[in-house]
């Protein structure tokens, strides 16, 4: 296969697993593509579905992937940790080998024309896609979420400029259709990695505050007089929040690397574990949401392994075993690393 390209679909929904099974399996069996990882999170209430393959079949499958996300899911009724402004919350194009991000950009417009028309919803493209600058952030768009979304398509208060207020496709008024599927965001990318540090606590207040002292947008600071000032965050290109897992009784650093290599994994997860253990707090280990690259694994090996460790497989296993990558789920290397999965997956 000459050409691939990764697409991660998030679904707005985490908990109802015979619903995610219906909504996934929309997409099987169709040639030239895979689905390489599906990851549904109870707490977050949200699944990381992950599609590679040909350029024409991923596209293929995206659309039928959220026609159906938007049949089965119903935003009146969806609550859970994670922001979220639609049934099918954001669907990036990501070019993995003989793709260009300008090819990726192309192809979440034609998506993002398709389904406002078929499906008769809003759609906004970000990233790389975005047709204005202020969209390039996905965090801007999904600012108020879905619960603030009728408010922002109507003449209700709302904090969006007018760059950013409305949809680029579909309709522009509130209506009963749109109250059910909420927007849906597309765009294009480069590889992104979803990061998560584990914090011994329940109720995330320590996680919190770890989450605004290393993203990279930092604090925004008040004085007595309501001035404002923001100061930047420890890490680069780091979106970042604490969340509860009650799942799992502990809390989360859930992390966006952005540019894994300006800020690799285990720069990350022991930024968070330093800042933790000034709390009293351990750091125990790290999950990572989707698959990520066989380099940002090396890295971090490279880290954690004894120097002059150069065997992939070896750097592989000290990087999960450094990161606690395992501690909540087992880590499986040939499925969660993308080279090796894309690679397994398309000879099939």
């Amino acid at each position: 296969m000459e050409s691939i390209v990764e697409c991660v679909p998030n679904i707005s929904e985490g908990r109802d697993i015979e619903k995610i099974e219906r909504i996934t399996d929309s997409i099987a069996g169709i040639p030239g593509c895979a689905v390489l990882g599906i990851e549904p999170d109870a707490d977050y209430n949200r699944t990381v579905i992950t599609i590679a393959g040909r350029p024409e079949s991923v596209e293929k499958a995206a659309f039928i992937l959220i026609s159906k996300a938007i049949d089965e899911i119903d935003m009146r009724l969806h609550h859970g940790e994670h922001p979220r402004l639609g049934s099918v919350d954001v669907c990036p194009f990501i070019p993995l080998r003989g793709v260009t991000m300008e090819q990726c950009s192309s192809m979440a417009m034609r998506l993002a024309e398709k389904v406002a028309e078929k499906c008769n919803v809003p759609t906004y493209l970000y990233g790389e896609a975005a047709l204005h600058d202020d969209k390039k952030l996905l965090s801007t768009i999904r600012k108020g979420q879905y619960e603030g979304l009728q408010a922002r398509m109507s003449d209700g208060q709302t904090d969006h400029l007018d760059s950013t207020r409305y949809p680029d496709f579909g309709p522009k008024e509130w209506n009963e259709r749109i109250s059910k599927s909420g927007a849906i965001t597309i765009g294009s990318r480069g590889i992104l990695v979803a990061y998560n540090v584990n914090i011994d606590e329940k109720d995330a207040s320590v996680a919190k505050k770890i989450g605004s002292l290393v993203r990279s947008s930092g604090r925004l600071i008040k004085n007595i007089d309501g001035r404002k000032m923001r100061v930047p965050g420890m890490l680069t290109l780091v979106q970042g929040m604490g969340v509860t897992l009650e799942s799992h009784g502990i809390s989360q650093v859930s992390m966006n690397l952005r540019d894994v290599e300006k800020c690799p994994m285990h720069v990350a997860y022991e930024a968070c574990k330093t800042l933790a253990s000034d709390h009293g707090i351990q750091a125990p280990g790290s999950e990572l949401v989707g698959l990520v690259p066989l380099q940002a694994m090396l890295e971090s090996g490279r880290w954690y392994a004894p120097e002059g460790v150069s065997d992939d497989e070896e750097l592989v296993k000290a990087a999960i075993e450094g990161l606690g990558l395992s501690q909540l789920d087992e880590f499986i290397a040939n499925e969660r690393i993308i080279e090796w999965a894309v690679s397994k997956a398309v000879a099939q």
